[in-house]
């Protein structure tokens, strides 16, 4: 859907990306942005391209030039998802998934698929820890018969911006400050919030960066997203527009934030340490890959540009058809050569997937490649072994920096008449672009199509549980409360009351600047009828189950081992771990029970859910020893379900917390209620 554009000349809010005219500053001769090569820059907010909702264009030679400089900033580190886990797997479709696309690795559901997969945060460097609030990235590399695909997303299903040249831009303002190389892995910092104060299209995104999507507890509870729209290609040529879903089998799920930081503390690589372990004892992580699948006629009655990445369709409007499951059930053997090494490029696709003019989508096709030639040091990275494909390879491709292959024969162009044997182009099996009919002139604008920032963020919030808004409140006075420029924090605040007022009113109380928020210029204003999608809440679609997490038990010298044994058998029964935490490492007197970890070194908020069965003198030493109490207090100001035994009475005293609270449960009667809360992972009732 095209809605009518302005003459071109007069930027809207979509067009310019700064919200209206309210923040355009006055530009002389003296601050005109230019190229490296010194030619002045019309526009710095809109990529070249072939009509309002074209693709971009190969001669936007400063677009080019822009990302080509940024992708070179690091050597050899990645610029962005610098830190990564990753995880060997396969890849098997379900029947059906052949009516959307011809690809070879959809077609067969006896087929399995080798993939890779890497998980990544955004903003740190490879040396900072697992927790931080930042977006985590999920990209996938399937090893088909066709050559190799990669789904290259991220566990939030929309961006920050709408077109690849303000990519650079976005991250040079969330990476540390250049003067002072400060704050590491962080948002909460004056460039940041400066340049997303300065972009309305970033608020969609800003409410879900704020959300409890970017503290996940593992990366086994991740959810996955391609963020694009992407086109797939059946046997008869029909186009289906789609859009890439990852749900984990054992649910989404997230930490509070507080947890988060103490686990930054407690074990910095704690999300690379779940998923190694949790592979390593055969409770293989899984995924279901889905689609939101539609017709143009389908996108064209939606209210907004199916090519703008910061809109998601809500799962209500169009459901989720599931094409298959992935599992990942082997460990690098190396860190480096694999988890390292692994170039992902959104341009590896097969036939039967096609892309959209999406304008973000259409840069990262160019800049991918371009990071990996410099990252992995030459056009080769393609025969590093987690890189090459497990299909032939044939091309007249030859020579450059650490190449492997040793290419026979004198012939290394084509066409020619001396090797016939060598290979030729293939117009029946080869991949063709599907022929999108939109074309026009060559401008820098974006469609009216766009302009809408702020209704997607609204519903957002309103698909909320109570708990995950207060978590987003919070956060956002957090993050503002960390900028030392005053004028950030009111234009902020002006775009939290377009949001919602509620929200901004809540921010703004908190940190005691009621009043102060900036009056922004709109484009758009925002709708206030779309309904909530209960979709987006990871609280409201949370499965009850023990699957996939792990339960600590308190033990002593003296405790009863058969009632250690209850719970690790219930626990064990729905599919969780448990891990026996005590004083001390070494085998335990009078019960021959042998911790696997110490109360200093595992903190309960490593942990889902915990149990607490001292002896009776074990219990007078625990409440003797802070560290301790302390566990106790965080698991229950932590919102986790608690088992208890009579003993442990005095610990639950010493901490003054309450032992009849919500999600607090006395084993005399069996491990049956435990289990129960222990399914809900956080106790939301007993939330302050």
């Amino acid at each position: 859907m095209v809605k009518p554009v302005k003459k071109q000349g007069q930027k809207t809010s979509a067009q310019s990306g700064s919200g209206g005219e309210t923040h355009q500053t006055t530009t002389s001769a003296d601050n005109t942005l230019t190229t490296n090569q010194g030619l002045a820059i019309s526009d710095n907010q809109n990529s070249l391209k072939g009509g309002l909702r074209g693709p971009t264009l190969l001669e936007d030679m400063v677009l080019r030039e822009k990302i080509t400089h940024f992708d070179h900033e690091r050597i050899p580190e990645r610029i962005v998802h610098a830190r990564g886990s990753g995880a060997h797997g396969f890849f098997q479709p379900l029947k059906g998934a052949s009516r959307f696309s011809k690809a070879a690795f959809l077609q067969d559901p006896e087929e399995k698929t080798r993939v890779f997969v890497r998980f990544s945060t955004v903003a740190g460097g490879a040396g900072s820890v697992d927790t931080p609030r930042d977006v985590r990235g999920f990209a996938v590399k399937f090893y088909t018969e066709e050559g190799n695909f990669d789904l290259v997303g991220n566990n939030i299903p929309v961006f920050f911006i709408q077109d690849a040249m303000k990519f650079p831009d976005l991250i040079h303002s969330v990476k540390m400050e250049p003067d002072r190389g400060f704050p590491q892995a962080a948002s909460a910092h004056d460039t940041f919030w400066d340049f997303a104060s300065l972009m309305p299209e970033s608020m969609h995104m800003l409410m879900w960066a704020m959300s409890d999507r970017t503290i996940p507890y593992s990366l086994r509870h991740i959810e996955g997203f391609g963020v694009h729209t992407f086109r797939l290609i059946n046997e008869a040529g029909d186009s289906t527009f789609v859009k890439f879903h990852w749900r984990p089998s054992v649910g989404a799920m997230s930490t509070l934030w507080e947890e988060a930081v103490k686990i930054a503390g407690a074990d910095p690589d704690h999300h690379r340490r779940d998923l190694w372990e949790s592979i390593d004892s055969g409770a293989f992580p899984e995924w279901t890959l889905s689609v939101q699948a539609f017709d143009q006629e389908t996108a064209d009655k939606l209210d907004f540009d199916i090519l703008d990445p910061t809109k998601l369709i809500p799962e209500e409007v169009i459901p989720l058809t599931p094409i298959g499951r992935m599992v990942l059930n082997r460990n690098p053997d190396n860190f480096f050569a694999e988890t390292e090494q692994v170039a992902f490029h959104p341009g590896n696709i097969v036939p039967g997937i096609d892309f959209t003019p999406d304008p973000l989508l259409q840069g990262r096709l160019f800049s991918y490649i371009d990071t990996q030639l410099i990252r992995l040091g030459g056009p080769n990275f393609h025969e590093i072994p987690i890189n090459k494909p497990v299909c032939p390879m044939r091309n007249f491709q030859r020579d450059g920096h650490m190449r492997m292959a040793v290419p026979t024969g004198r012939v290394s162009y084509e066409p020619n008449s001396l090797a016939p044997e060598s290979p030729r182009e293939n117009s029946k099996a080869g991949f063709t672009s599907f022929p999108d009919p939109n074309s026009g002139p060559k401008l820098r604008q974006r469609p009216e199509s766009f302009a809408d920032h702020y209704s997607q963020a609204r519903q957002f919030w309103r698909s909320m549980t109570a708990p995950e808004q207060d978590h987003i409140a919070d956060a956002f006075t957090f993050e503002l409360s960390k900028v030392e420029t005053p004028a950030i924090r009111f234009r902020m605040l002006g775009h939290l009351d377009l949001i919602e007022p509620v929200l901004g009113e809540r921010v703004a109380e908190a940190m005691g600047l009621a009043g102060k928020a900036e009056k922004i210029v709109l484009a758009v204003a925002p709708r206030d009828d779309l309904e909530p999608s209960p979709a987006l809440s990871l609280v409201a679609k949370a499965p009850a189950i023990v699957k996939g997490r792990t339960v600590a038990v308190l033990v002593t010298d003296g405790s009863d081992a058969k009632a250690v044994g209850a719970v690790q058998r219930a626990v064990k029964k729905e599919g969780g771990t448990v891990k026996l935490v005590a004083p001390r490492i070494g085998e335990l007197k009078g019960n021959g029970l042998v911790p696997d970890m110490t109360i200093e070194g595992a903190p309960s908020v490593l942990f889902d859910a915990v149990v607490l069965l001292p002896s009776e003198e074990g219990a007078k030493a625990l409440v003797a020893m802070p560290q301790a109490v302390n566990w106790l207090r965080d698991a229950f100001g932590h919102l986790k379900a608690i088992g208890f035994n009579a003993a442990a009475q005095s610990l639950f005293d010493k901490g003054g917390l309450d032992s009849d609270a919500p999600g607090v449960i006395d084993l005399k009667g069996g491990v049956e209620d435990f289990i129960d809360a222990a399914r809900k992972h956080k106790i939301w009732d007993r939330n302050p």
